[in-house]
């Protein structure tokens, strides 16, 4: 007997089941944490500064250990397979693509060759993967106009929401099936917040990118996401649609800095990229 379509569970890119990541063997920084993000969709992770979002994602791309840092507990699974024994960069040529915090770019290279410095690790041992063609730009261009104007500029002379762009479109040469996005709008003014988002939107409702959101401004990361997770002390607190966690009193209040009878202050021109209604009046 087969599975009824509407009962049969979604198509998971990523799933971190009960994981527990200790850094310096030490400090407990995520108990027993779990989320999942389903294939093409935006999934938001809120919460306040140090609550472990970041680590939640270095834990997924595998950077841990830089930071001495290390998954003790759990299992982690990138599109069907377990992580465990995979580089950074083995991940980056699975498929996973990881836009850090404060966007890392190579300030004394031109826009273009830290674009061509994000395909080395498309290629190793087992050469690049044969579904990448690491030197063609132009999907990248064609989301950031700018970055073609700015192509032969040294990137330490890009403005900050240009710099967000490149280390966007760095991860986007990779082709990716799963993007990580650490904080976007950090340090950004309000138009460019709305520009990078627009485009974020764009790339998963475009090429179906999965993506997984970290972000502190919670009002514009529920107005592209299909589904969140609210972390508190290392572990998931609250979860569900983004129209619910939109909804939820709680989350209005600590989150969304929305009183009993408040207005939300949220990106209502992004609702072009949005594939149903999901916010509040």
């Amino acid at each position: 007997m087969t599975m009824d379509a509407r009962t049969a569970p979604p198509d998971l890119v990523l799933e971190v089941n009960n994981i527990e990541v200790v850094y310096n063997k030490v400090v407990q920084v995520l108990r027993g944490l779990s989320l999942a993000v389903p294939r093409g969709q935006i999934v938001a992770l809120l919460g306040s500064n140090g609550a472990g979002k970041s680590t939640t994602l270095k834990a997924v791309s595998g950077l841990l250990a830089l930071e001495d840092g290390e998954v003790e507990a759990g299992r982690i699974s990138f599109d069907g397979a377990p992580t465990t024994h995979l580089a950074p960069q083995q991940l980056v040529r699975h498929g996973l693509s990881h836009v850090m915090e404060g966007r890392r770019v190579f300030e004394d290279l031109t826009v273009e060759e830290n674009l061509v410095a994000a395909t080395y690790a498309l290629t190793g041992r087992d050469g690049p993967a044969p579904s990448h063609k690491p030197r063609n730009f132009d999907d990248v261009y064609a989301y950031f106009p700018r970055l073609h104007e700015r192509r032969k500029g040294l990137a330490g002379y890009l403005s900050g929401g240009e710099q967000q762009m490149l280390a966007i479109g760095r991860a986007l040469v990779a082709q990716p099936k799963l993007m990580l996005l650490d904080e976007p709008s950090l340090g950004l003014s309000p138009k460019l917040v709305e520009d990078i988002f627009t485009i974020i939107a764009r790339i998963n409702a475009e090429r179906g990118t999965s993506m997984l959101l970290v972000e502190q401004n919670a009002s514009v990361a529920l107005a592209i996401a299909h589904t969140g997770y609210i972390m508190e002390s290392g572990k998931v607190v609250i979860d569900g649609s983004a129209e619910r966690l939109a909804a939820d009193p709680d989350v209005r209040e600590f989150y969304l800095g929305v009183g009993g009878s408040g207005e939300s202050r949220s990106f209502r021109e992004l609702k072009h990229y949005k594939r149903r209604k999901r916010w509040l009046s």
